[in-house]
């Protein structure tokens, strides 16, 4: 195991197989780097009371960010909103912290895809995302930004928060079925430092034409982003682009949206018409509140009988390898020992064959490797009988041996060691022997006890 979770100031992203502390996580391997931090798959090292064992997302921030206070703030601000999105379509946040001057914010893990990936496989697999799936993920996607457009402070206060950065790749697509928004708070602060961290470059096409004007901005500036990704999902193209920046914030001003059905013939005049309102120029024409937009895609899944367990069957065969593969890492990220783990078991094993134990039972071994029993009473002797330690002996079935050792074993301990595939405690290091005596020496020692009857 790495004893540092950074080596000349970069931190080691770990892996399944070898872990890397961090704090009180294990770092398992880098997920994802983006322009303000990057994003670890990790687990706790120990859990506690009430603790589940299961897979968290660790967002660190870049170093070279780190030396700023105000990317500090920023990053600060983003995780203590993080901390009060308690809901379904938006990812939990657990909590934010610093280990070794570097900060972080810990999350549930997802295990997914985003949006974005969604659609360029669809692409490249030459298919479309099924008309009722699209809707239920737009639906979800407007649920997840009404909660956060309508959250009150501890006084009842409004918030007033508005995300700025709908996108698809801010979009996580579960292989349960799952849709969660990601990286809510942070791109409002983003927008003074554009053009230090370059994080808004490429996110034109998914502002709305009074967030290109650089007007005062509200709820219903998410909505217009939502539209744009409901459009995409519908048509599998994207709504708006140019050969230049100038070019694509000129298409976005003027907001000259085709109805989906022009690409796709699934798409009914009803949903036609909640994404052409989603997406008006004029804010005052558009749907006044996510929960609106929500509400109306609702009823059309109804009319689908839309199961959301179709969602969870379409992202498992869309990407069928890297379901597999997911699980697999999933597994050995939460089942295999950690080295330290390992290295604890070994030390138990160095002190089993290195250190008598104070042993009460009738016989007693280290292991397979300690070689002959240890003695721990004088001995007698018969002619046929191999030695055995002298104990009380009743006329028929004799006590069973048990198997100790290490720290803990024989008397005064929490019990004897139990042998099994695991070892002691499971740790797998120690193989202890089996709790019977050889026949040859079970025969001999019965016999002994046969003469002296006699």
């Amino acid at each position: 195991m790495t004893e540092r979770a950074s080596t000349d100031g970069k931190l080691q992203p770990g892996a399944p197989n070898d872990p890397v502390p961090f704090g009180k996580h294990y770092l398992l391997g880098l997920i994802a780097r983006g322009g303000m931090a990057e994003v670890y798959r990790a687990r706790l090292r120990e859990l506690g009371p009430g603790e589940i064992n299961r897979l968290l997302a660790i967002k660190v921030m870049r170093p070279q960010l780190a030396r700023e206070a105000r990317f500090v703030d920023m990053f600060n601000r983003e995780g203590q909103l993080a901390l009060m999105l308690k809901n379904r379509c938006i990812v939990e946040t657990m909590e934010i912290g610093r280990i070794e001057g570097r900060h972080y914010i810990a999350m549930e893990y997802i295990g997914g895809r985003d949006l974005t990936q969604v659609l360029r496989r669809c692409q490249e697999a030459n298919q479309r995302i099924p008309v009722p799936h699209a809707v239920y993920i737009a639906a979800r996607i407007a649920e997840g930004l009404h909660f956060a457009h309508t959250l009150v402070d501890n006084d009842g206060r409004p918030l007033n928060i508005v995300n700025r950065d709908v996108s698809p790749s801010n979009v996580r697509m579960s292989y349960d079925g799952d849709v969660k928004l990601l990286d809510f708070g942070i791109a409002q602060a983003l927008m003074k430092f554009t053009s230090e961290i370059g994080v808004l470059k490429g996110k034109f096409s998914y502002m709305s034409p009074e967030q290109i004007r650089g007007m005062p901005l509200d709820a219903r500036t998410d909505v217009f982003s939502t539209g744009i990704i409901l459009h995409e999902m519908l048509t599998t193209e994207k709504l708006f682009r140019g050969d230049t920046e100038f070019a694509l914030m000129e298409k976005v001003r003027k907001a000259e949206v085709p109805a989906p059905s022009n690409f796709n013939r699934r798409v009914t005049p009803e949903i036609d018409q909640i994404v052409l309102k989603a997406l008006a120029r004029d804010v005052a024409d558009r749907y006044q509140s996510a929960a609106a937009l929500a509400a109306d895609l609702d009823a059309l899944i109804a009319g689908y009988r839309f199961d959301p367990k179709e969602l969870r069957q379409f992202m498992r065969q869309l990407f069928r390898k890297e379901y597999a593969k997911e699980l697999e890492e999933t597994q050995l990220a939460l089942e295999s020992k950690t080295l330290d783990e390992v290295a604890a078991a070994a030390e138990i094993a160095r002190r089993a064959q290195t250190s008598p134990a104070d042993l009460s039972g009738p016989t007693a071994t280290t292991g397979a490797s300690a070689g002959a029993a240890t003695p721990t009473a004088p001995r007698t002797k018969s002619p046929t009988a191999q030695p055995v330690a002298a104990a009380p002996v009743p006329p028929t079935n004799p006590p069973r041996p048990l198997a100790t050792t290490g720290p803990g074993g024989g008397a005064g301990g929490p019990g004897p060691a139990t042998a099994g595939p695991g070892g002691a405690g499971g740790d797998g290091a120690v193989e202890l022997v089996a709790d019977e005596a050889p026949a040859e020496e079970k025969k001999g020692f019965f016999a002994s006890l046969f003469k002296r009857k006699k």
